[in-house]
């Protein structure tokens, strides 16, 4: 069932945008959004939250659009929640930029009465990697815990199929729309995924992706679980994005204890630091939360689901960056003589708007901690983590050990 003011979310996400307060702001100030939209461009203006960029956009939209959206997701088979249904997440809620609109394929958990459990790592997963992420999600699911993940290649896919061997539920929150043929190597398992649990988006059908639709989902991940595992995470992982919003959510966050190579790093970092739980197995998480009563050999893994672990496809490449849309390769380095003298720094060819272009102006080729550039611009962590990775993504800045990021 899809609620009546379904259409004026949708129509607010499309002038807004996504990943932004606004929507929080909004829903606290008026209780139905409705006489919002229908108050007009005086009442835009009048409510303190939209500036003028929103309202021009706000202004051209019609209603046509939202019936349009509405209408291709019934012929989808997907539900929608808004953040004013007696059904939405109140973990979403709670966070600072939650979702208006979440468009679901399958059936979504009742969060508030079980224990959920993101997991989350790189694609280029070793088989070291890929068993752990199986075997830990299928465990975990034995238990009667939900498993939360990306559906990427690597450990997000290795942790879906897991959760599904075991016949639990799992979440698939995508960094696109639900529809889009991105990795069509796990289209099949999505379409379990949607049997047994939900595949979950905040952009409506049929929407093209960006590059920074995929670091902003990471917070709804984060935010959906309440304790995240990182599984061979390098030092740019972009899972890394993921638990540091599951530490400034409050979450308990947990590490796959990995050999010293480059692939663990970042998630062998966050145990030496002290942030993260030392994870062997999935009865440290269980213990963690009260919930292991018995022993490991109550769980039994029948030997035939190696060869579904064998079939879980990862990323080929060297690892070089984080996140489900990771940075493109850099250009090939010409081979003439370089001028002795550095010519002096240009604006980037792209266009910078939003969050990236506050980020960018504030950066200099002086490295700066992630915490002080979110003080100075008076935005979050976590939206300042979003601006970095889509510069990083694009050449622009240099990301250093201690969370330092810097111009290039």
């Amino acid at each position: 069932m899809i609620s009546e003011n379904a259409k004026y979310w949708i129509l607010l996400t499309k002038a807004v945008g996504y990943n932004t307060p606004k929507i929080k702001k909004l829903y606290k100030k008026y209780h139905n959004i409705a006489s919002f939209i229908e108050g007009g461009e005086r009442e835009w203006r009048l409510c303190g939250i939209l500036n003028s960029i929103d309202i021009e956009r706000l202004s051209k939209l019609s209603m046509d659009y939202p019936a349009a959206v509405l209408s291709r997701c019934r012929a989808l088979g997907y539900s929608v929640l808004t953040i004013d249904d007696m059904d939405y997440p109140s973990r979403l809620y709670n966070i600072y930029a939650p979702p208006a609109v979440l468009y679901i394929d399958g059936r979504l958990p009742d969060f508030d009465d079980s224990l959920c459990v993101g997991i989350v790592g790189t694609r280029r997963a070793s088989r070291y990697g890929v068993a752990n992420s199986y075997k830990i999600a299928y465990s975990l699911c034995k238990y009667g815990v939900t498993v939360v993940s990306g559906g990427a290649l690597g450990v997000d896919c290795a942790s879906h199929r897991g959760a599904l061997a075991a016949d639990g539920v799992t979440v698939c929150v995508r960094g696109c729309v639900i529809n889009s043929r991105y990795l069509p190597d796990n289209m099949q398992m999505r379409r379990s995924i949607a049997r047994r649990g939900a595949v979950i988006s905040e952009y409506p059908p049929d929407e093209e992706p960006r590059p920074y639709y995929f670091p902003a989902r990471n917070r709804i991940i984060a935010a959906l679980s309440d304790g995240v595992l990182l599984i061979e995470a390098g030092e740019k992982s972009g899972s890394l994005i993921t638990a540091d919003l599951a530490l400034e959510m409050g979450r308990e966050l947990f590490a796959l204890m990995g050999n010293n190579s480059p692939q663990n790093n970042g998630s062998n970092g966050r145990i030496k630091e002290g942030t993260a739980v030392p994870v062997t197995d999935f009865m440290d998480i269980l213990a963690a939360f009260d919930r292991f009563n018995g022993d490991e050999s109550e769980i039994f893994f029948d030997s035939s689901l190696n060869k579904d672990i064998d079939a879980v496809p990862v990323k080929k490449q060297p690892e070089e960056s984080g996140g489900e849309e990771e940075k493109q390769p850099k250009p090939r380095q010409s081979r003439r003589k370089k001028p002795t003298a550095a010519p002096p720094k240009t604006k980037p060819n792209i266009t910078l708007n939003g969050d990236s272009k506050l980020v960018f102006d504030r950066l200099t080729e002086e490295p700066v901690r992630i915490d002080i550039i979110a003080d100075d611009l008076g935005i979050s962590v976590s939206r300042a983590l979003s601006a970095l990775t889509f510069l990083e993504m694009n050449g622009l800045i240099r990301v250093l050990p201690g969370r330092y990021f810097a111009l290039k």
